[in-house]
């Protein structure tokens, strides 16, 4: 278990959550999180636990105290394991990954309110307003900037991953679940977000941790998501397994899917849905699979 504990809200929607998840995930420090489900009284119980927070994600430091916001979080993060890479090391390329970070924990609210993230699903169009074109427009124009400033020759914005990426996740998962039009630069941008592996396994999580949120659901016409195509995989009712062992927990398996030509046992059916969801973003799984 972590000496780091981490209160999300749910997958599919809370994009601060994603972000706090992936300060950690994407760098390689172990989290323990704490979900609460959005409006219920799921989510005031956790928080109460997470005082004086009052929003997703919250940090409870080893020592106890709690903090909350991801800005506030990345740097407490980045302090402690300098060693985890969260800010480039270049001083050029870490002030321009501050200044993106900033802008984004602070801006872009058109773009928030018409288009909330949803993990769940993407539409072929969401109509959107002169305020949201010019959300994506400065968008494009700071990812175009950063890579030109930071000489950046990776798929992200200041070279290796950083705390600035993570906090355009959301906003790559909101541009792909409401097909935004962007420049082919920050398309290209958009889909490294989409097959980053920390979030395959955050989405995978998102798709099976609860029922639809009602809030988020709009009246618009799907299209497949456009991240990459995951393998073909079901809930099957029994086995045999090709395994004995849950790939995650090590314990005996209760639950079942059938994926590509064999059937896989899991501890429990969050274990197999999330695995079901996208095979290839659980690298436990697929070292059975491949083996």
């Amino acid at each position: 278990m972590s000496d780091y504990e981490l209160a999300i809200g749910d997958r599919a929607y809370s994009s601060w959550s994603l972000r706090g998840w992936l300060l950690f995930h994407a760098f390689g420090l172990p989290v323990t999180t704490r979900q609460g489900r959005l409006y219920t009284d799921d989510f005031p119980r956790l928080m109460a636990e997470f005082a004086p927070a009052r929003t997703a994600p919250a940090l409870r430091l080893p020592e106890g105290p709690v903090i909350s916001e991801s800005l506030a979080i990345a740097e407490e993060l980045a302090t402690r394991h300098p060693e985890a890479g969260h800010w480039p090391r270049d001083p050029r390329a870490r002030a321009i990954a501050r200044a993106l970070a900033a802008e984004m924990h602070a801006g872009f609210g058109a773009l928030r309110s018409h288009c909330p993230m949803n993990l769940r699903v993407s539409y072929q169009d969401c109509a959107p307003p002169q305020e949201v074109l010019a959300d994506l427009a400065r968008l494009s124009e700071i990812w175009a900037w950063a890579r030109r400033e930071s000489g950046s020759s990776t798929p992200w914005l200041c070279g290796d991953y950083s705390v600035a990426d993570a906090f355009f996740a959301p906003v790559a998962a909101r541009i792909a679940g409401y097909n935004l039009p962007v420049s082919p630069e920050a398309q290209s941008y958009v889909a490294a977000h989409l097959a980053h592996p920390s979030f395959r396994m955050w989405r995978a999580m998102g798709l099976c941790d609860g029922a639809d949120q009602p809030f988020y659901a709009r009246p618009w016409e799907t299209r497949p998501w456009p991240g990459p195509t995951p393998l073909s995989a079901e809930p099957v009712p029994s086995g045999p397994s090709v395994n004995a062992a849950c790939p995650y927990s090590g314990r005996a398996v209760t639950d079942f899917a059938r994926i590509g030509a064999g059937v896989y046992g899991f501890c429990n059916p969050f274990c197999r849905d999330k695995t079901v969801a996208d095979p290839e973003a659980w690298p436990k799984f697929m070292a059975i699979f491949q083996g």
